[in-house]
Order: C-alpha cells, then sequence, then structure tokens
C-alpha cells in the first residue's frame, strides 16, 4: 500500500457531501479577475484585504483545506496536493498579499489536523466553518523571542515575548505559533484565540517594499494565557520532516502565480501600446513563457513527489530535497521574469498607476524567502550522497 508523508486526514470522522477538491480549483481561477481589481486598493501600508479574504470565504476556500467528512473540499489529502498548489498558485496571480494570507491559513490547518487530538481537529475545523481566520507565526523577535511557562495555579500556560513579520495580525483570530519551553525544552505549537487573547501590535514594524496589504506587524504576547488544549503535538512537533521543508512547496505555488501576474500584464501593456510586432518584444515573451511553464511543471513534479513508497529517511530526503529544489526554481523564474517584463515595459510600465509597479514590489519581496543558499545546498547535499529525484 502506498502511504503518503502528507497524510494529516487519516482520523476525522465519517464524510458529508462537498465539493471535490476540482471545484475549489474552478472557484480559485474564478476569483483571479476580481482579485486583480480589487489589490491597488489594500495596497497601502498596514492595509488588509478584507473583503477578498471574504470573497474566499463566500467560494469555500477557507474550509477547502478540511476533510469533506468535516465540510471542507479534501484539499489536504495527500493526493490533493496538485489541486492545492494550483488553488495556490490562483490565488497568488490575483494578488500575492491575499496567496500570503490564504498559505498561511492552510498550512494552520493541515499542523492542526496533522498534530492536533481529535477533540482539537474537530474544534478548529469547527471554527474554520465559522469564518474565523488561521495563520502561522513562527518569525522570532531577535530581542526577545516566544517563550511558554507553565502556571500551575490555573493548569494553563502564561506566554512571554514576542514574534515578527506575523502576517494578519490584528485579523487573524486563530494563529497557530511556536513558543520555547523553560530550560531547553524544545519549541511548543499552539493555536492563540486571538479574539479572546489578543496580541499588542507594533504596526511600525512593517514598512515594506512589497506586501503591505498582509499586516505582517510585530505581535507582542506578553501576559498572554492559553490553556493545555489550546497546545499542539509533542515539542518540536513544528520541524518534524517532511511537513516542514516539504511545505515550501505550498508558497512556491504562491510566487508562481505572482509570477503569472507578471507575465499577464506583460502581454497587456505590450498589446495595448500595440508593440506586439517588435521582434525582440516577442523574444522577451517568449523566454518568459518558456520560464512559467517550466515552473508549472515544477509543480507537478513537487505534488508528485509527495506520496512516497514509504516513511523511510531516504523517502523524506527526497520530499525535502524536490520541495527544496522547487522553491529554489520558481525563485529564480521570478526574478528572470520581473528582469525581463522590466525590459518589456520600460519606464512607462513602472509608473503608478501601472499594476506592473505594484506586482513588481510584492513579487521582489515575497520572493525573499529564509535561507535560500542553504537550500539550494542541501539539494546539492542530497545528489552526492545518491539521492535522486
Amino acid at each position: 500500500m502506498t502511504l503518503s508523508l502528507f497524510n494529516p486526514f487519516t482520523r476525522w470522522p465519517a464524510p458529508a457531501p462537498t465539493a471535490p477538491p476540482a471545484a475549489a480549483v474552478a472557484a480559485a481561477e474564478a476569483l483571479v479577475p476580481r482579485l486583480l481589481a480589487a489589490a491597488a486598493a489594500t495596497d497601502v501600508v498596514g492595509g488588509f484585504p478584507t473583503q477578498e479574504l471574504d470573497w474566499l470565504r463566500e467560494a469555500g476556500l477557507l474550509t477547502a483545506a478540511l476533510p469533506a467528512r468535516m465540510g471542507g473540499a479534501d484539499l489536504g489529502a495527500p493526493a490533493a496536493l496538485g489541486p492545492l498548489l494550483e488553488v495556490l498558485r490562483h490565488i497568488g496571480r490575483g494578488n500575492l498579499a491575499v496567496g500570503r494570507l490564504y498559505e498561511g491559513h492552510v498550512n494552520a490547518l493541515l499542523l492542526i489536523a496533522e498534530f492536533g487530538t481529535p477533540a482539537q481537529r474537530k474544534r478548529y475545523a469547527a471554527d474554520a466553518r465559522a469564518g474565523h481566520l488561521f495563520g502561522v507565526w513562527n518569525t522570532e523577535d531577535p530581542a526577545a523571542g516566544a517563550q511558554l511557562e507553565s502556571r500551575p495555579s490555573s493548569g494553563g500556560y502564561r506566554l512571554n515575548g514576542a514574534k515578527t513579520f506575523a502576517s494578519g495580525a490584528g485579523h487573524l483570530t486563530r494563529p497557530v505559533l511556536t513558543a520555547a519551553l523553560p530550560n531547553g525544552g524544545g519549541w511548543q505549537l499552539l493555536v492563540l484565540p486571538a479574539d479572546a487573547q489578543p496580541p499588542a501590535l507594533d504596526r511600525s514594524f512593517w514598512r515594506p517594499l512589497g506586501m503591505r496589504a498582509t499586516a505582517s506587524f510585530r505581535a507582542d504576547l506578553t501576559g498572554l494565557e492559553v490553556g493545555a488544549d489550546d497546545l499542539l503535538g509533542p515539542p518540536n512537533s513544528y520541524y518534524q520532516q517532511p511537513q516542514f521543508g516539504g511545505g515550501a512547496v505550498r508558497f512556491a505555488a504562491v510566487q508562481l502565480g505572482g509570477t503569472e501576474a507578471v507575465y499577464d500584464e506583460t502581454r497587456r501593456f505590450l498589446r495595448a501600446l500595440g508593440r506586439t510586432d517588435d521582434p525582440y518584444q516577442r523574444q522577451r515573451l517568449g523566454q518568459m513563457a518558456l520560464h512559467l511553464e517550466t515552473g508549472r511543471h515544477w509543480l507537478r513534479g513537487a505534488a508528485a513527489h509527495a506520496v512516497q513508497p514509504d516513511n523511510s529517511a531516504a523517502s523524506v530526503a527526497t520530499v525535502v530535497a524536490y520541495a527544496n529544489a522547487t522553491r529554489t526554481v520558481v525563485e529564480h523564474i521570478g526574478l528572470e521574469m520581473l528582469r525581463l517584463a522590466e525590459r518589456c515595459v520600460g519606464a512607462r510600465g513602472l509608473l503608478q498607476p501601472e499594476p506592473f509597479e505594484r506586482m513588481h514590489r510584492d513579487l521582489t519581496h515575497y520572493l525573499r524567502q529564509p535561507a535560500p543558499d542553504a537550500v539550494l545546498a542541501d539539494v546539492g547535499r542530497f545528489v552526492l550522497e545518491g539521492g535522486a529525484f
């Protein structure tokens, strides 16, 4: 029997009728024009795409990662990784900021499904159906990272310290975060009920080049209290492989969607100016089309590699290495597409209110994911040790 390394939905209760993953892909694709048209309105420091997330909610996409038996579309099931990546790509194509927030929401639901107890999975699935917005806050404040201490008097726990790049801060009601346990006890995953225990936000932290509408503030957790039933899994669950490294293909899918938006906008701009007969413009667009199709092939490969014949160390290493390769290729494609698009549209296309100006900033910023050199070196180590895709 084939076992998936992405297997979060094996213990949910009996199913209820719901739309298949293909319907979620179609719903995401249908939203692209609306997301594109609305993107400029939230492109301000401290902005947030509330309306756009309501559209995702109405389309059933905020519950789509749940299993069908819990009212979702099974997008978190092993066989549905391909459709999930397509959904993420479409949302990123419409608006990278929305794509970033949506990917975090999906990531949180997958973590809960993987590490939560049956009662937690049921409770948070109900929260997702009720409209709560989830996300993942992992980046530590370098001066005072998040810590979790036991409160024997109450039977709960108190948080101290802060997270930075806390996307959706002030809007997420169920962020999943990591906090350090005392005495080197590792990192504990937990779900913060932020509607009842809101962190103190430093909005001045978020003065970015792009991705302004993600509201990625500094969130001070000091003094907030959580219960034992808010903790997810044993310590260090978040860093378990291949979920941690393999999950990079999700943000790569969003990035590729943003790259596709740049390609679409470049074509529209050249057509509007009547420059489609220029042989050099045609050559650049040909190169861009090749890059985009290459990225799509890598996403399909990532979905295929996520299902391995077993859970051996070799299988885990293959999933992680392929995910690292995919995010590296997508980053290269994104940077090269921006370079070619700049040549195509020239100074005129870089002026506001042309959409390309915003798309360029958002994609440039979002491509800056952590440790790009280390993940490429990991691919090199994998192949030098005899690994193969």
